[in-house]
């Protein structure tokens, strides 16, 4: 018996994505998050690309 396993999609946000999602923080608040690594992210060329998940849990402070 063979299990299929089921790939989660994973959303990448750019920073204005990010800002455009969540009233009240700004593109630049934003780019500072991902400098002090208060947010999780990773850098794709020169672009800071956030995972949409980990954003919305950091934001309702929620720990993994």
């Amino acid at each position: 018996m063979e299990m299929k396993q089921q790939e989660e999609k994973i959303t990448m946000l750019t920073i204005k994505e990010a800002a455009d999602l969540v009233e009240g923080l700004t593109a630049y608040r934003i780019r500072q998050m991902c400098i002090e690594k208060q947010i999780p992210s990773i850098m794709a060329g020169k672009k800071y690309l956030i995972n949409k998940e980990h954003l919305l849990r950091y934001l309702r402070n929620e720990t993994e």
